[in-house]
């Protein structure tokens, strides 16, 4: 008697293993056509299913990190004309700062790449098997305060706690209230040889120290985070400016005009 895959298909659901249909017949013909034993066939729909099951399990990480965009560190544009410490952004690379939950902090001016590296990280992490949050560090803020009027604050500082990466992006960009300075110490404390974070900001690390209300806050926080961290400072040509269809169309004018340029 031969089985159909229809007639399969309330056993393979009832089991969770419904997604086995989209490829059963292509694997039954492959199985016939070589000549497979029981066991053969069985293994190559077992690999397909855990395939699929990896691969949901990687795009569910991936949304709940909250990219804002897909960064790989094999599409930065490493042609830009940006200087950084190499060494220091290969050993980052390798992501073995989150097995020894230490840090990185990418500073430099607006526009030359931060973010784009920090998301590139936190993606190459999810890839790794990591958890993974992205957030503006505003955000981070923004819902620590509206936590206190939900008195929800402990379940909302738990979700940054929990991921083993937590990238705070754009952090300085003004001046930290009481609670906002509390609220990061407390965030750093926290995660301290726990977790790790990738942090990016204009500003170099000595002048995190005055965003703080409570300079005593600052210096607990920074002393923590300064000596388990590797410090990447870029600088350079803003990368958002090189891709400005604006610049694109003078710089397409200029090779017109000039016919050396060729």
């Amino acid at each position: 008697m031969t089985v159909t895959p229809a007639e399969l298909a309330p056993l393979l659901k009832r089991l969770k293993l419904g997604p086995v249909l989209d490829t059963l017949p292509e694997r039954i013909a492959l199985a016939r056509r070589e000549q497979l034993d029981y066991p053969d066939f069985l293994q190559i729909i077992l690999t397909d299913e855990v395939g699929r099951r990896e691969h949901r399990r990687l795009e569910l990480r991936l949304r709940q990190a909250g990219f804002e965009q897909v960064c790989r560190l094999e599409d930065f544009d490493w042609s830009a004309e940006i200087t950084l410490d190499r060494r220091l952004l290969d050993a980052a690379c390798s992501l073995q700062f989150l097995d020894r939950r230490e840090h990185v902090l990418l500073v430099g001016p607006v526009g030359v790449g931060k973010s784009f590296l920090a998301q590139a990280f936190g993606y190459a992490a999810v890839r790794a098997g990591h958890t993974v949050r992205f957030a503006p560090a505003d955000r981070y803020f923004r819902e620590m305060a509206q936590a206190r009027v939900d008195h929800s604050v402990d379940k909302t500082f738990r979700s940054f706690l929990a991921p083993d990466l937590l990238i705070l992006d754009d952090l300085g960009l003004h001046r930290l209230d009481h609670q906002q300075s509390i609220d990061l110490y407390e965030l750093v404390i926290a995660r301290h040889r726990t977790a790790s974070f990738v942090i990016t900001s204009n500003r170099d690390v000595e002048e995190w120290l005055g965003l703080f209300d409570d300079p005593i806050l600052g210096n607990s926080a920074l002393d923590r985070l300064a000596n388990s961290s590797y410090q990447i400072v870029i600088d350079g040509e803003s990368y958002r400016q090189r891709l400005s269809p604006h610049r694109a169309l003078l710089e397409q004018r200029e090779m017109l005009d000039d016919p050396t340029a060729h």
